[in-house]
């Protein structure tokens, strides 16, 4: 990894990246590649206009949860010789993600006015540490319920791709890294220079400089995922997620979870008031609407890639859950015209949060 100052010229932008164990792989190397392109005018990737290392107390290679190792670029020392530290999660459970001496020299961080930056579970990191107090933060949709359960008194978003909140910046993860990379880069340097970077790594999301405001993924069943406890249904939506084009019967996810179909009817009843199947459906639609808007498939193709037998099957259920027929989505109908529908959540239909008109 490239990193220090080139000749006497001091970087405008120097970041220093604390990777927890069993870090999130792809959130770091966005980060990263996003800060060496903008680095330099040319194609070198020289660290001119960019600073970047990895820090550690230990000399030892992280591991993220891949299994690829990363080795540090420099132990810890004055934090203060930074803009931006930048926490990268990973997995939350079986291990601790960093030690209390790291602990400490975040907390050193803080008080020197560095700018901390939580990425993927990093802001648990950061939250434990105590250095979240009275902020919001933003978390995935996916590790929300965890957060809660572990942060019930803050103030959480799951909306947005990050939140800047002055010196803290949280980040939901994945992708979003490099919504946080460009935002440092059009504060550091220029649009203009993170536009470059953006284009050089193909990243056909448009970039704002309001980018934080941009919405995650909607999760596979809006607004009901804060409400499950149950690890049974959490691990059958999960299933439900990941086997949408050819969807499982329900005694099949039942039988993955060594219960009866009637006692995970019975689960599902007690989370969210419907039964799996039901859910089952407003996941594989809610999949089919992203498609839709997103321009990637017509009608037919999404009826096909969400496991509907037929368009008209597909259409009729669509048409159910948000108001209009899916070819009507499709065209732009449902944000495209004055006083036509969003795609904000407005009401609730037995327990479940679906989509309709404002």
């Amino acid at each position: 990894m490239k990193k220090g100052l080139q000749g006497t010229i001091r970087p405008r932008l120097r970041v220093g990246f604390i990777l927890a164990e069993h870090f999130t792989l792809s959130a770091f190397a966005l980060f990263v590649d996003h800060l060496r392109l903008a680095a330099d005018k040319d194609d070198h990737s020289r660290p001119i206009h960019c600073s970047w290392q990895v820090l550690s107390d230990s000399v030892h290679p992280v591991h993220a949860s891949c299994g690829v190792t990363v080795a540090r670029d420099a132990p810890l020392g004055n934090p203060g010789h930074f803009d931006y530290i930048v926490v990268v999660g990973g997995l939350l459970q079986g291990h601790a993600q960093i030690n209390a001496v790291t602990l400490k020299w975040l907390q050193r961080a803080a008080s020197l006015g560095v700018t901390l930056i939580g990425v993927c579970t990093g802001t648990f990191i950061l939250c434990r540490a105590g250095l979240m107090d009275n902020r919001r933060v933003c978390v995935s949709w996916y590790h929300r319920h965890d957060f809660m359960a572990e942060f019930p008194d803050h103030d959480v978003v799951s909306d947005q791709r990050f939140l800047d909140d002055g010196d803290r910046i949280t980040c939901s993860g994945g992708s979003a890294a490099a919504d946080v990379a460009l935002h440092l880069i059009n504060r550091s340097i220029g649009q203009s220079t993170a536009e470059k970077a953006r284009h050089i790594l193909l990243m056909d999301r448009v970039f704002s400089t309001r980018a934080q405001v941009s919405l995650q993924p909607i999760p596979p069943v809006p607004g009901i995922a804060d409400r499950i406890v149950d690890q049974r249904v959490q691990r059958a939506l999960l299933s439900m997620e990941q086997n949408m084009s050819r969807p499982l019967p329900i005694r099949q996810l039942a039988a993955q979870l060594g219960i009866s179909s009637r006692q995970l009817e019975r689960l599902f009843h007690n989370a969210v008031g419907r039964k799996p199947q039901d859910v089952y459906r407003m996941i594989r639609l809610s999949y089919a609407r992203a498609l839709l808007e997103a321009g990637e498939m017509n009608v037919t193709k999404a009826a096909i890639e969400t496991g509907f037998s037929d368009s008209s099957h597909f259409s009729r259920h669509f048409k159910s859950i948000y108001g209009v027929a899916p070819s009507i989505w499709q065209r732009g109908g449902m944000a495209g015209q004055a006083g036509g529908m969003t795609a904000t959540p407005a009401s609730s239909h037995a327990g479940v949060r679906i989509f309709s008109r404002p």
